[in-house]
């Protein structure tokens, strides 16, 4: 029954993840089609990026606790380059540079909703497969 918590709440981890990028990229997205201006949009994103980099190191050691060995290894390059953006201080979105970096900005946010949609699998998968080993 613990397994099964653990994927749960993983799952509602992966979930919340793939919420924060989606809304980041629809900022961005709004942006592209002049629904709202750089500084709006910015600041949306900004608003959400440092709690999405908690979350992910939180998910990940999460996973470390639970020992959940192969997760933890699959979501640790998410970790390391949201790391490497914040010690480089590129974790912002930049209010002047919106228009010249949007296209980049959408691409890395569609890298990281593939991974988070990755993860979600195989979550799902070991889901269902902890609560049908419980029956």
């Amino acid at each position: 029954m613990g397994d099964l918590l653990d994927w749960i709440l993983s799952f509602l981890f992966l979930v919340t993840l793939l919420i924060i990028v989606i809304y980041q990229l629809t900022c961005l997205a709004d942006l592209e089609a002049d629904h709202i201006n750089p500084y709006d949009s910015s600041t949306k994103i900004n608003r959400v990026v440092l709690p999405e980099f908690g979350l992910q190191a939180l998910l990940c050691l999460y996973y470390v606790l639970t020992r959940h060995w192969f997760m933890a290894v699959l979501s640790l390059p998410h970790l390391l380059y949201n790391i490497r953006l914040y010690m480089k201080r590129e974790h912002l979105a930049d209010v002047t540079e919106m228009h010249n970096t949007n296209k980049w900005e959408q691409k890395k946010r569609f890298y990281k909703i593939g991974h988070i949609s990755l993860c979600i699998f195989i979550t799902s998968y070991w889901l269902i497969h902890s609560a049908l080993g419980d029956i």
